[in-house]
């Protein structure tokens, strides 16, 4: 027998075929898309003009007493849990993205 998995990358708008991840952040929080060329396209054309109004803001934080600006200070246990109720998917083991850190970090202030 024969098992045969097929993963569809669809639009989270419209259920359509989707052609990239966009990742955005507002009000503190990381968000992720999946969406066509198109609505991708118009996405961007939307938040154009808030984007030319806006100042750049650094992603990097100063570091202190030895960690990496991108360390946050919770343990990789704690930002995984908060994670998953969260509705974020987690691996148990391994590199948490650095979405998901940003995201935890941008709720908590770590």
């Amino acid at each position: 027998m024969v098992m045969r998995l097929v993963e569809v990358f669809e639009d989270d708008m419209d259920g359509g075929k989707a052609d990239l991840t966009v990742s955005f952040a507002f009000d503190g929080k990381a968000y992720e898309i999946d969406l066509s060329e198109a609505n991708a396209a118009q996405f961007r054309e939307v938040l154009q003009p808030y984007v030319e109004a806006a100042r750049p803001v650094s992603n990097a934080k100063p570091s202190s007493r030895g960690r990496k600006a991108n360390q946050s200070k919770a343990t990789p246990a704690q930002i995984r849990q908060w994670a998953r109720d969260s509705g974020y998917e987690v691996s148990e083991r391994g590199r948490i993205p650095a979405d998901v850190v940003a995201a935890y970090e941008g709720q908590f202030g770590a």
